[in-house]
This record gives C-alpha cells, structure tokens and sequence, in this order.
C-alpha cells in the first residue's frame, strides 16, 4: 500500500480543537482538505506527520503551539489613539478589522482591548499561543 512522502499531494478529513475540547476548524461536510505534504503548506506539526500515512489512516496529532501558529508575540499588540480611527468603525471586542502594513500588505488585527482614549489592535493569529489537537484521516494521496 502506497505512503504519503514530501512532495505528494494528499487529501485529509480533520476536526481541530482546543485543549477543552472546543472545535475550531473542520473538514465536516466541506471537501476534504488538499495540501502538498512537506511543502510547508499547512502547520508544521501537520506537515511533519504526514509522511509515512497510508489512505484510510487515521491519526490524532497533539500540536504545540510553536508547531502550530507560534507563541503570542507582545510587539503584535498595539494601542493607538481612538481619535486615529473613523468613527464608522466598530470597535467592539473581538471585531476583526483590516489594516495596510507600510509597504501594502493586508494585515488582519483584532479588537482586544478599549478604553476612552485608545484602542488596542492585536495582529498575532487568532491560535496563536494555543496548543491544538487534530483528528485527521487521509483520503488520497496524488
């Protein structure tokens, strides 16, 4: 039976979630999700775990965070004065907004902390700091 090695592509099924259980991200009723293994395509804790599966394997992978989105980076944090920003902007917690990095580039941030005279913008990942755990299964591998 054909394995998985770096440079195939391959379709998996998953569910990921927290350490208390709640899901964050599946494959359930959604195509099956479709990489190059070793391609650095997905996670590294995935990427590394790939090779070697066998179609039909299933495999429950326990992912820290530095294999995962990375550990929280303070410096991604950033309060600006609230007078900076348009008044048709919502600023409650949690809302993801949109900025523009000097040279262009979109960068999502989130809304995670207001106050009369600032706002405080967070650009780490949403799972960064997380550890995660995905049940994934492999469907095919091209």
């Amino acid at each position: 039976m054909t394995e998985v090695k770096n440079g195939d592509t391959v379709r998996i099924h998953y569910t990921g979630t927290l350490k208390d259980g709640s899901v964050f991200d599946s494959s359930e009723g959604r195509d099956p999700l479709e990489f190059k293994a070793g391609a650095g395509q997905v996670i590294p804790g995935m990427d590394n775990e790939m090779a070697g599966m066998k179609v039909g394997e299933k495999k429950t992978l326990n992912i820290p965070c530095e294999q995962a989105y990375g550990p929280i980076n303070p410096a991604a944090r950033q309060a600006i004065p609230r007078e900076g920003i348009p008044d048709d902007i919502p600023l409650e917690l949690g809302t993801q907004l949109q900025m523009q990095t000097p040279d262009g580039q979109a960068l999502p941030v989130t809304v995670v902390e207001v106050d009369e005279a600032t706002v405080t913008l967070d650009a780490n990942h949403p799972l960064a700091g997380k550890d995660l755990i995905f049940e994934i299964e492999l469907v095919s591998i091209n």
